[in-house]
């Protein structure tokens, strides 16, 4: 399935940019155990998928589509600035039409990374940026 080679080419961005970030940034990945230190500033990784299409009448073609979005956890009371500062490095790390490619599946970034809605947890402040992928294979 392709979703899944896709998030592997996600993922795989962000953690060797997070590694190498200073300061390193942990990421916590979906149904991965994760515990966050007291006042860490981390990354959260999602997959959603959108429905998978096919556009041909023979039915070799598959479309794959989805969203890919990464919440920055910081801690709360020290303003959003620091969060809106990594957001703007994720939107350099995936920059619109950019492709991520292997085992024959080539994932495109449609959208540039936008930030959602800003959320303040009980001790973290969230900012969640996305974008959209779309892959197109053909059995």
């Amino acid at each position: 399935m392709s979703h899944k080679i896709i998030r592997s080419l996600l993922e795989a961005r962000l953690k060797a940019w997070a590694d190498t970030r200073t300061p390193a940034l942990r990421v916590a990945y979906q149904n991965v155990p994760f515990t966050p230190s007291n006042d860490e500033t981390y990354l959260r990784a999602f997959l959603i998928p959108a429905g998978t299409d096919s556009n041909d009448l023979a039915g070799a073609h598959r479309l794959y589509t989805g969203v890919f979005q990464i919440t920055i956890v910081t801690p709360v009371g020290n303003g959003p600035s620091g969060a809106e500062t990594i957001a703007d490095e994720l939107a350099a790390l995936y920059p619109l039409n950019d492709r991520l490619a292997r085992d024959g599946i080539t994932a495109l970034i449609m959208t540039p990374v936008e930030p959602g809605p800003e959320l303040t947890e009980d001790t973290a402040f969230a900012l969640p940026v996305s974008f959209q992928y779309r892959s197109d294979t053909t059995t």
